[in-house]
């Protein structure tokens, strides 16, 4: 006879033909009342039914096995199944039966029933109706009554599967919007009537401090990260209870379960499903706050760098998410005593191999591995994040097919890591490939002028260089520099022998100059003529990709940007600003200087 527990995960055999999410886009078994009916039946033998020979018993002890094939042509079956679903499914239109019918009776929609439910209902003997009930053991080699017991124990099973189905899908929903759209309504409340006097009181005093002493810019003693702003906390405090409290709610039992033995089962599978989905709905705002091209910089004020901070922290919710979902997995399948059976089992592997991905990911992404080596950092990173991505997908792949609600979550977080990497391609393919004038100008500082590119003197901006040819072994590495255009480092006074003078003095450190640097070294194209289009990056050489920085004329220079940094406009309405910088930082001030009208720069 089939074990209680032999549909333990999701019933993965059954096909599927509904896209999205239970509860939201479709329903699930729908109508139950049919489904209910299969399962009643499903576990008795057929006559076209082979058995397979169990240790310590014999033929007629084993299991039954019954194809697609042997359901779609035993008339038997169909009969008993077409009668189940006159009978309990009143009230339901004819036409969801037959549409139920089309894909479902033999669990194999390539496999079609030899009759439709109406001609099996109709070869039902309706003069004098089946009266004889299907024993649990009993072959189905007649026209059988489904048992009331039999039928309300898989009905109160799927409706409850159904009811936490639904609760986790909207709550991984309601996750995934409070997370994407908290910086939105936060961001548009400022421009609400007002607000802006309201919100300038409170922003001193829970927005802008640091959550923990000073320990914000600087990082924690022991290099244990840097702290997060008020603002950044009370963000990471609401997303960590509402995970908390959706995580720990709503959890019915409806035993007698045809799928657990007792309650500790069914709540503990409930835990399982749900921290599985919460995982899965995560992962797009993880990779979404990570992306140079997050959409949410766009329609927010929020800088990127409060967004990597905030990657950060919804990644190690995720991660406990993962390992709750892991272990709640690990304890019940060895309650219930199917653990060594799953254990080989290819998605069982994949999911296993994405959990240790994430737990690696985070070990490997601790602020001292950062400051170690940035390059191996960010190696580790992407190539286990394909782990965890590829593996995750699999896992579920493997267990439920394309046609699962889980799949989504997937889709959703590939398209998000999708999106971010097709514009920055289609960024470097609009800058093109350029040929960059490398200068050292002393105390291990490079100026780099890339000729072409007319971007704006706008501040807070900064563009992600690659420079294939350095190293031919990591052509991929790239770093972030303040945009500078080069017209700021000439006088629009200046005539050109003047500027031809001034160029003599390109080896002296730019922040030597104080506040006149920004205009004290003249720009000319390659062919000597002075222009306003060109980017300059000074850089300072450093252990990674820098070092390899040397004096050349035509070194290959991808360009990904311009990208932005912090939010201007309130800087930018204030009377006056005040710039203070040193150092390689006076690249990120000089923009400033033709943005207000009055700034003061030291």
């Amino acid at each position: 006879m089939k074990p209680l527990f032999a549909l333990a995960i999701g019933l993965a055999s059954l096909p599927r033909p509904t896209f999205g999410l239970v509860g939201i886009t479709y329903k699930m078994w729908d109508p139950i009342c049919a489904h209910a009916c299969f399962y009643a039946i499903s576990s008795n033998a057929l006559s076209c039914s082979s058995h397979e020979e169990m240790d310590g018993m014999d033929m007629d002890m084993g299991m039954a096995m019954t194809t697609p094939e042997c359901r779609a042509n035993d008339t038997s079956y169909l009969t008993t199944l077409a009668w189940c679903l006159h009978t309990r499914c009143v009230g339901i239109p004819t036409s969801k039966l037959e549409a139920y019918w089309e894909v479902y009776p033999t669990e194999d929609k390539a496999v079609a029933p030899k009759w439709d439910y109406g001609t099996s209902l109709y070869n039902v003997n309706m003069t004098q109706p089946p009266t004889r009930e299907l024993g649990a053991d009993d072959m189905l080699n007649f026209t059988a009554v489904v048992p009331d017991d039999a039928y309300d124990l898989q009905f109160r099973t799927l409706e409850q599967m159904v009811n936490e189905e639904t609760i986790h899908a909207r709550y991984g929903v309601a996750l995934l919007v409070t997370g994407f759209a908290t910086p939105i309504f936060l961001t548009w409340m400022g421009y609400l009537p007002y607000m802006t006097g309201l919100l300038d009181k409170i922003r001193p005093y829970l927005v802008y401090p640091s959550l923990i002493g000073t320990y914000h810019v600087r990082p924690l003693p022991y290099l244990l990260g840097n702290a997060p702003t008020v603002g950044q906390g009370l963000y990471i405090a609401l997303f960590l209870i509402l995970n908390i409290v959706l995580s720990a709610v709503n959890f019915r039992s409806a035993q007698p379960s045809a799928w657990y033995t007792s309650r500790y089962q069914e709540i503990m599978a409930w835990i399982f499903y749900r921290t599985g989905v919460f995982s899965f709905a995560l992962a797009p705002l993880v990779i979404l706050f990570a992306g140079r091209n997050n959409i949410l910089l766009w329609m927010t004020n929020w800088s990127h760098s409060t967004y990597l901070l905030l990657h950060r922290w919804i990644a190690r919710i995720y991660t406990i998410q993962v390992l709750i979902h892991s272990i709640t997995g690990l304890v019940l399948y060895q309650d219930m005593g199917t653990y060594s059976s799953n254990l080989t089992q290819p998605y069982w592997i994949w999911g296993a191999v994405a959990t240790v991905a994430i737990c690696v990911l985070l070990l490997a992404s601790v602020l001292p591995i950062r400051r170690w080596s940035y390059e191996v950092f960010l190696i580790t990173h992407v190539v286990l994040n394909v782990f965890v991505v590829v593996g995750s997908w699999y896992h579920v792949y493997l267990r439920f097919g394309t046609e699962y609600d889980y799949v989504m979550w997937m889709y959703t977080a590939i398209a998000v890591w999708f999106f971010d990497r097709l514009v920055r391609v289609m960024r470097i393919g609009k800058n093109g490939m350029r040929r960059a004038k490398v200068v050292d100008v002393g105390d291990g500082y490079v100026r780099v002028d890339v000729e072409g590119i007319r971007w704006s003197a706008v501040p807070g901006q900064h563009v992600y260089a690659y420079f294939p040819t350095l190293n031919p072994l990591r052509p991929w590495e790239n770093h972030p520099f303040s945009v500078l255009p080069t017209a700021m480092l000439q006088s629009p006074t200046q005539d050109d022998a003047k500027g031809s003078e001034d160029s003599q003095h390109e080896s002296e450190d730019v922040e030597k100059h104080g506040g006149s640097s920004a205009h004290a070294i003249p720009a000319f194209d390659s062919e000597g003529r002075r222009t306003t289009a060109g980017l300059t990056l000074f850089i300072k050489k450093s252990t990674g990709m820098t070092k390899y920085l040397k004096a050349e004329n035509r070194l290959l220079t991808l360009l990904d940007g311009p990208y932005p940094n912090n939010s201007t406009a309130s800087v930018l309405q204030c009377d006056r600003v005040l710039l203070i910088g040193g150092g390689i930082g006076i690249t990120s001030l000089l923009p400033w200087l033709n943005s207000h009208p009055n700034v003061k720069l030291y």
